[in-house]
């Protein structure tokens, strides 16, 4: 691919103190545009800058537009690294795919990230902060029309930002409201596509959730609310004395790459792993037996995220002794060294990039 550089005359101003989480954004950002019948074309890093939109843009009105979300680290060695970033492209062709948009290259998605990564190099928080680079490409349709169809013209970004915890108070126990009424995705529509009507589902519920003093949501199926799905923007992973268990991807759930990752490592320790339906009523039965041990989410922003509550309209349950797990702690420690470079790589996830 051939990527037009015209580097910033205006570099933005370096964020000092705590960098939040998507707040702050890096020199430049890489675009492609797509129009027919000539394809994608145009491939340019440039200086970051807001988009031109017509207002009768496809994207504003029919929601034509998908995204993905990875992270790029700087090791102890100084090196940069991607995690992760080919499993990331194909899952964005699978999300472009199910949106009608037209399909982009997996190979033209990793350079086009990796050449803005290089180029904002200077961006990525030390190792030492505990800080990554997070890594947003994302694309979206254009065409000026009112009409219920696939656009025919659209753009291909790539945007940067340093980044710090997702949660602010980092490591700690989040408090998940079991949400019984409200409804993310059902099969047959796009849930398992990363796509931004799935989480325009999720903020009323997610908004009612943190009034009544919870981080999140636990999402339940949409026939029966009795099965467990996502926990917010996160899967779900049930750690019982004899199996860890995750709810199978059945079209409702996000294919999470760190999902994935969590269950490879899970199966390397010779652990008894299990994709399959869980219930709430298997839940707090194995909380009162004892034999629940742990629930965490897992995501590329929070890596790992500890479950400590469950909300119920009759009253809290709290999930082993309300801290964080051994299992997940484990994890956490496991995954983050082999992002970081700390670690053995024997997967073959790591992307060491110049810079």
């Amino acid at each position: 691919m051939n990527i037009e550089v015209r580097p910033t005359t205006t570099p933005r101003p370096r964020p000092t103190g705590a960098l939040g989480f998507g707040i702050h954004f890096t020199d430049h950002v890489f675009r492609m545009d797509y129009a027919e019948p000539s394809g994608w074309q145009h491939a340019r890093i440039e200086a970051y800058s807001g988009a031109t939109l017509d207002p009768a843009a496809s994207v504003l009105h029919y929601a034509q537009v998908v995204f993905e979300g990875l992270k790029a680290f700087r090791g102890p060695d100084g090196g940069l690294r991607l995690f992760r970033v080919d499993r990331h492209a194909r899952r964005f062709a699978k999300s472009c795919e199910k949106l009608c948009i037209p399909a982009i290259p997996e190979s033209d998605v990793i350079e086009a990230i990796a050449r803005v990564v290089e180029h904002d190099a200077s961006w990525v928080p030390d190792a030492s902060s505990g800080g990554a680079l997070y890594v947003r490409p994302f694309v979206y349709a254009t065409e000026a029309f009112l009409g219920v169809r696939p656009a025919k013209e659209f753009t291909f970004c790539v945007i940067l930002s340093p980044v710090g915890a997702y949660y602010e108070r980092g490591f700690a126990p989040v408090k998940i409201w079991v949400e019984r009424e409200a409804v993310r995705a059902v099969k047959g529509g796009v849930g398992d596509a990363k796509t931004a009507a799935n989480y325009a589902a999720s903020l009323h519920a997610a908004f009612a959730a943190k009034k009544r003093g919870y981080d999140q949501v636990l999402w339940t199926d949409a026939i029966t609310h009795e099965k467990i799905e996502e926990v917010g923007t996160m899967n779900l992973f049930v750690a019982f004395e004899d199996e860890v268990v995750t709810p199978s991807l059945d079209g409702t759930i996000l294919d999470g790459v760190t999902r994935n990752s969590v269950l490879t490592l899970l199966r390397a320790r010779g652990l008894n792993v299990v994709e399959r339906s869980i219930t709430l009523d298997e839940v707090k039965q194995g909380q009162k037996s004892g034999k629940l041990r742990e629930i965490f989410g897992t995501g590329t922003a929070a890596v790992i995220s500890p479950v400590g509550t469950l909300g119920f309209d009759d009253g809290d349950l709290t999930i082993g002794d309300g801290q964080p797990g051994k299992l997940a702690l484990s994890l956490f420690d496991e995954l983050t060294k082999i992002q970081r470079g700390e670690a053995p790589d024997p997967h073959g996830w790591v992307r060491r990039l110049e810079g």
